[in-house]
């Protein structure tokens, strides 16, 4: 797949995972071990050939000591006070069915944001460790229903229900169906 195919957050999102290589003077080879992502994938998503997942996100930005909101707001425009609805930035990760909105993306100085997410019917997405160690997360689903394993305690959130946890490990979120689930979250560094 060429970046004529991808978007444009997805080419800017590829321009800065190079760019964050670079300047901690990591050779390919060197943040493929850092991240457990093999080189040629690593390379394949710097050069805008392939749409990152949200795990492959994760994990590197557990090795840039960020949150994917900090990631991808690096690439979005300049943080506003006010953010209309037609100017929230979605990413979607087509292979695993989430989409995600920077509904109040992170601004300097501030510890919170949120995001809305939806995950299709079936979608399972697993994250091997949270981007920030000790990262605060408010779960509450508006619609469908999210199974979420963190802490190896097994959640099952209906909508209305909202989940609070700190992220240390692991942590998986599933939609079961038979509908899509859609959930605001609430994500506030340690």
């Amino acid at each position: 797949m060429g970046n004529d195919v991808l978007g444009p957050v997805d080419t800017r999102l590829a321009a800065r995972l190079a760019e964050l290589r670079a300047e901690h003077g990591w050779s390919l080879g060197e943040l493929a071990e850092r991240s457990r992502i093999s080189r040629s994938t690593l390379s394949r998503a710097e050069r805008a050939e392939i749409s990152p997942t949200a795990s492959l996100l994760n994990r590197l930005c557990g090795v840039y000591g960020r949150t994917m909101s900090q990631l991808l707001s690096e690439v979005e425009a300049e943080p506003v006070d006010l953010v209309r609805a037609a100017d929230q930035a979605e990413w979607h990760d087509q292979a695993s069915g989430f989409h995600r909105r920077s509904v109040s993306p992170p601004q300097t100085g501030m510890r919170g944001e949120l995001v809305e997410g939806r995950l299709t019917a079936g979608a399972d997405i697993a994250y091997d460790r949270p981007s920030v160690p000790g990262l605060e997360q408010h779960i509450w689903v508006l619609d469908g229903r999210l199974e979420v394993t963190a802490q190896g305690t097994h959640h099952v959130l209906d909508a209305g229900d909202c989940l609070r946890l700190r992220v240390w490990g692991p942590t998986r979120f599933r939609c079961p169906g038979p509908q899509d689930v859609r959930y605001a979250l609430v994500v506030v560094l340690p």
